[in-house]
Parts: structure tokens; C-alpha cells; sequence
């Protein structure tokens, strides 16, 4: 499942609304139904979930995106299903009954088949025939609007999973170069540390610091990172103080979204935990809740027990806003989160 709190779109018909899905979810859904929650008039959320398999059981799904759509503060909501009928209508049934179970409004029950859509609510033929409607995205002003906005919509999902994918060839081995360069710094790092720094801590955290606050600056500047940087920034995000630095010093910039998308697909696959983890709060605090789940796909999949990817998954199914949580996290003593007293944006 996926969901996304982006800039809000305002449509006219079912065939804007379509055309505007594509931008609120960051890619074309196929085989899925997707909620579109409004308050008002405008809409505010869409969350995003597989249709269930033929033989499976419609309800858990239906009931998990109505909760989150719930938790939004929406007021109506408007459920689309992408696929063949007979898969689409029981999932949409599902949908629509969790939404109304949880007090929401349903506007609209819509399928999207073959370039042309259905409603399950409307049984006027001169507005909702029963052969469907034709659409075409290029007639709708949503589209432009929401380019305008800054939003993109991927040709698919896998085009968004491309976007977090590691990188191969001669990259990945002079990344493996690069990295092996960076233990033996690392070692040599701790082999001079004083002996009153109990196992190199306070050299591994002033370290840390000095790289990430480097690989910002040149970030934000639109500079990229080199082999070696990227190779002893992503072995010093092992440690937890260094990772939680970083943690406490992202936001939804698109330079933080470019910078931990750099370091995830150019990291080594043992040390992408923290780059993974730090896009994925970057894309969550963005509003790109898509790009947030796929940052944790790879993160849980390669780090199945990693504390914060795991929070932040929790975060993301549960569909709670980024708004709820403006200026957290904010660390104290190292692995303990306490919330920032300064708003969102403004630094130390």
C-alpha cells in the first residue's frame, strides 16, 4: 500500500480525477484500487492498495485503507478500481462498504479499464453509459496543473522502484573499491582515537558529523557526491549517533529526496539501512508517500530488523500525516528521539 498527502488537486469530473490519480500516488496504478479522500471540495490524500488476489479475501485490505483514510480528517472520499471487473468490483464493494462503515461519504465508485471508466454509482446512460466512458488524460487541465506543482506521475510502479534500485556495472565496482578504502580509513580512524575515547565513539561521531554536514552543503549547492564520499559517509551511518545526526538534519527538501537517493543506490547492500531509512523520512516529510514505501521495501528487505525502517513503515501503513509530526524527530542522548522545539525548517 501506498499513500501520499501532496499538494492538493481540485477536479470537476470522474475523468479529472482520473487523470489527476496518477500525480497524488507519483506513478500509473494498474491492478489497484485507490482511495481519493476530499475535505470539502478539495482533495487532500490518496492512498493506494494491490487489488486481492481471486481467491482471496477483499475485506483486511478494504478495511486498512478506509482506517487510513480516516485518519486524514476527510470528510467524502471517491474509491477507483484499475483493472478487469471481475477483480476490480468485489474490491471496490470492499472499499466502499469500510468507508461508509467508518463514516466517510462515498462520492463516486469508479473502474478504469482499457482507457475508459465506469461508475458503479451513476445509473444515468447519458452521463454514465453502459458501455463506459473514454478518457484521455491530455483533455484534463489536471495534468498540467499538477506538473506546475512540481509533482511527476512514473510510468508505473516499477519505474518508481528503478528510482531506488542499486547501481551495477563499473559503478558498483568502483563503489566496492571505494568502500573497502573507507574501512581501512575507518580502522586507522579508531586505531589513533585517545584512549580515554572508549572504543573510538567520540571520533567515530565527530567524524560522522563533519561528513554529513559536507554531503548536505554539497546537496543543497546541486553538487554530487564522489565514489569515496559516498563510500565513508555510508560506513559511518552504522553508527547510530552519526545515522541519527543525519536523521535529526532531514527534511522534505529536494535536495535531502537527491541526496539519500545518491547514497541508497550507490551504497554497499550491507551498508544501505540508514541511506534507505533517511529517504524514505525525507520522502514521507515531502509528501511522496510512494517513493517513501519503496525506500522501505529495500531497506526492510535488506535489513529486515532495522529499528527505524521499521518505525517509519509503521508510520506509512498507518497513514499518519507528515503535518502531525512537524518538527520530529529531533535526538538527545544517541537512539533516543525527542521532538524539536524549533518548527519545521528552521535549524540550529
Amino acid at each position: 500500500m501506498t499513500s501520499t498527502d501532496r499538494p492538493r488537486l481540485a477536479v470537476r469530473s470522474p475523468a479529472d480525477l482520473i487523470a489527476a490519480v496518477p500525480y497524488l500516488l507519483g506513478f500509473h496504478p494498474a491492478d489497484s484500487v485507490v482511495v481519493v479522500a476530499m475535505r470539502g471540495r478539495r482533495i487532500t490524500f490518496a492512498a493506494r492498495a494491490d487489488l486481492p488476489e481471486p481467491a482471496s479475501e477483499a475485506d483486511p485490505p478494504a478495511r486498512h485503507l478506509a482506517e487510513v483514510i480516516a485518519r486524514q480528517q476527510a470528510d467524502s472520499a471517491t474509491v477507483i478500481g484499475y483493472g478487469p471487473a471481475a477483480r476490480v468490483t468485489p474490491a471496490v464493494d470492499a472499499v466502499r462498504a469500510a468507508l461508509a462503515g467508518a463514516g466517510l461519504a462515498v462520492l463516486d465508485a469508479l473502474r478504469v479499464t482499457d482507457g475508459r471508466w465506469w461508475s458503479y454509482l451513476c445509473t444515468e446512460p447519458e452521463c454514465c453509459p453502459p458501455d463506459g466512458s473514454p478518457y484521455d488524460p491530455g483533455a484534463s487541465a489536471v495534468p498540467a496543473a499538477a506538473v506546475v506543482a512540481g509533482q511527476v506521475a512514473l510510468p508505473d510502479r516499477a519505474a518508481l522502484v528503478a528510482q531506488v534500485a542499486p547501481v551495477g556495472g563499473p559503478v558498483r565496482v568502483a563503489m566496492r573499491r571505494a568502500t573497502d578504502r573507507a574501512e581501512r580509513r575507518l580502522t586507522d580512524l579508531l586505531d589513533q582515537a585517545p584512549p580515554a575515547d572508549l572504543l573510538g565513539g567520540r571520533s567515530l561521531r565527530a567524524a560522522g558529523v563533519a561528513a554529513v554536514r559536507a554531503a548536505l552543503r554539497r546537496h543543497r549547492r546541486g553538487e554530487r557526491l564522489t565514489d569515496d564520499e559516498v563510500a565513508w559517509l555510508s560506513l559511518l551511518l552504522t553508527h547510530l549517533p552519526v545515522r541519527d545526526h543525519a536523521w535529526d538534519r532531514t527534511d522534505g527538501r529536494d535536495a535531502d529526496i537527491a541526496l539519500w537517493t545518491d547514497v541508497l543506490r550507490r551504497a554497499e547492500p550491507e551498508l544501505t539501512a540508514a541511506p534507505a531509512s533517511l529517504l524514505a523520512f525525507a520522502a514521507w516529510r515531502a509528501g511522496q508517500g510512494a517513493l517513501a514505501a519503496v525506500a522501505l521495501e529495500r531497506a526492510l528487505t535488506e535489513h529486515p530488523d532495522y529499528t527505524l525502517a521499521a518505525l517509519l513503515d509503521d508510520l506509512l501503513r498507518r497513514g499518519v500525516p507528515p503535518s502531525e509530526l512537524d518538527g520530529w524527530p529531533a535526538v538527545g542522548e544517541p537512539g533516543v528521539v525527542r521532538r524539536r522545539r524549533r518548527r519545521r525548517g528552521h535549524r540550529r
